[in-house]
């Protein structure tokens, strides 16, 4: 439905002193500092691990060495969705210069609603990661007992859901350490960046910034911080729905990824019928992830 003057009665009436109610800040894009971006041509996109070899045997003087296989270990796929939106004015309204008033203001509103769905789209990741989004292993992004070709599991999720605080932390660390690839090979894999929703900003600064322990009489280190365990500090997801839930990013490859098929475009046209003039804004993208270890998450208690 086109915007016609009787939705902007206001602006066509001497004595306006001003508009507002476009002009709120957004937040920077939090999706980027989160998730690899790369480009698609295609209409979805499929990643495939790879399972290496295991530990090397011994080979006993004059016998056969023995030979082992790699495989494949599972499928992650990426499907693009179009995301579009526009809005139309009247004939009316444009010979009114309406839209000589408003189109500045109207196009940023148009930019904030696409930056805001994109917020959105890739912080449900984050937000479906207990329980939705099924990956390529047949497990949510964090599980306790992510499948491995050996048959051993990986954890990126505590056994019992705890909240943020500086044990659950260096719990969380602990067990990134103990992770091995789909051989039962040790992986050195680190924390980077802790993400949380805006409840608990005030906690992680406690936790990661006091140069002794947070919360505790006692007069130890801040281990967390001397340690420099997570040299990315922590940033706020202000999109996260859930305010006890808490991820630790890690610098495993493949993890959180944003894959781009066709970048945000606007274009306009007038229609021949009713005189009016469409704008509109198109984009096609997807949000997913590879592989889960690039995450360590708790839904807290």
């Amino acid at each position: 439905m086109a915007i016609s003057r009787s939705q902007l009665l206001k602006e066509l009436l001497p004595g306006l002193n001003s508009l507002f109610g476009l002009e709120y800040k957004s937040y920077p894009e939090e999706w980027r500092s989160m998730f690899e971006v790369e480009n698609s041509d295609r209409s979805f996109e499929e990643e495939v691990k790879l399972s290496g070899f295991g530990m090397a045997g011994t080979k006993d003087e004059g016998s056969a060495i023995t030979y082992d296989d790699a495989q494949e270990a599972y499928t992650s796929r990426y499907v693009h969705n179009t995301i579009a939106m526009g809005f139309s004015l009247t004939e009316e309204a444009i010979e009114d210069n309406l839209y000589a008033s408003l189109s500045a203001r109207y196009t940023k509103a148009l930019a904030r609603a696409f930056q805001h769905t994109k917020e959105v789209k890739g912080a449900a990741v984050l937000n479906e990661a207990f329980t939705g989004q099924v990956g390529g292993d047949g497990k949510s992004l964090c599980a306790t007992d992510h499948p491995l070709v050996n048959g051993g599991t990986n954890g990126n999720e505590p056994s019992t859901p705890v909240d943020l605080n500086e044990t659950s932390l260096e719990a969380a660390i602990i067990s990134i350490g103990k992770w091995t690839d789909e051989r039962g090979l040790k992986i050195a894999a680190r924390p980077k960046k802790l993400v949380i929703p805006s409840d608990l900003q005030f906690e992680a600064e406690r936790i990661l910034k006091s140069t002794m322990r947070s919360g505790t009489a006692d007069n130890d280190v801040n281990a967390l911080a001397s340690t420099s365990a997570i040299p990315g500090g922590y940033m706020v997801a202000h999109h996260l729905s859930d305010p006890d839930a808490w991820f630790l990013m890690t610098d495993i490859p493949g993890g959180l990824k944003h894959f781009v098929r066709a970048p945000m475009k606007t274009s306009m046209d007038g229609d021949f019928e009713t005189g009016n003039t469409r704008y509109k804004g198109r984009e096609r993208y997807s949000f997913g992830y590879s592989d889960p270890l690039g995450v360590f998450g708790s839904p807290g208690a």
